[in-house]
């Protein structure tokens, strides 16, 4: 049987996710990927996290249902498209995994900009950051007492308003300071905080995904 397929670009690297199972990993997937992995007759397991948005057309719905619905096949996703995907065809057979999957499922976000990031092609090396993750990291700063509410709504705000491809702390928090410079000190808070502390729920997605997949490979070749 082969290796459960895993497409993986810039939510979190080959390397790390190869310490966790060493799946079949390719780079986001595209437009007929999908179809192409239908032709493949001794796949079991299919993993969806990361997908292009801007470089090139992203598999659709309908391409990803169609191996959804073939028989004795998983098909998983999660952090990314994945997310996305999965909300979709969840009726049809789709598994959703993590807790971006559950924010879109729930409705608490819904826009595809919300995971979208640009990154290098060669590298996965990310050129813009994710709202969701934007989001994930303003409520820890909250919780940990960096930042007020206040503050974490307006960052929040300012960092909706960047087209996706420009979305990064340093110049979020320059228009931040320009605009609102009574709220200087804790903006530089953040900004010092983030440096060193920023975490990725996209990440902590896929790492769910990957051992859900790694659980459901070996279960099977338990049989």
């Amino acid at each position: 049987m082969n290796k459960p397929i895993i497409f993986l670009g810039p939510s979190m690297s080959t390397e790390k996710a190869k310490l966790i199972f060493d799946a079949e990993y390719r780079p986001p997937a595209k437009k007929g990927d999908f179809l192409r992995l239908g032709l493949i007759s001794d796949i079991s397991i299919v993993g969806l996290v990361d997908g292009m948005f801007m470089q090139d057309y992203p598999p659709t719905p309908i391409e990803v249902y169609q191996l959804v619905t073939k028989r004795n096949l998983i098909v998983a996703g999660a952090a990314s498209l994945g997310a996305l995907r999965a909300v979709e065809l969840e009726r049809f057979g789709m598994i959703g995994i993590g807790k971006i999957f559950d924010l879109y499922r729930k409705g608490k976000v819904n826009a595809d900009d919300e995971v979208a990031v640009t990154f290098e092609e060669s590298n996965y090396r990310l050129q813009s950051e994710a709202m969701i993750d934007i989001r994930f990291n303003l409520f820890l700063a909250e919780k940990r007492g960096i930042i007020n509410t206040h503050i974490r709504k307006m960052i929040s705000h300012v960092a909706k308003k960047f087209y996706f491809p420009l979305r990064n702390y340093n110049d979020i928090l320059d228009y931040s300071v320009k605009n609102a410079p009574e709220y200087t000190d804790q903006l530089e808070l953040f900004r010092s905080y983030i440096s060193s502390k920023r975490v990725s729920l996209k990440e902590l997605d896929t790492i769910k995904l990957i051992k859900y997949i790694k659980a459901k490979y070996e279960q099977i070749n338990k049989r």
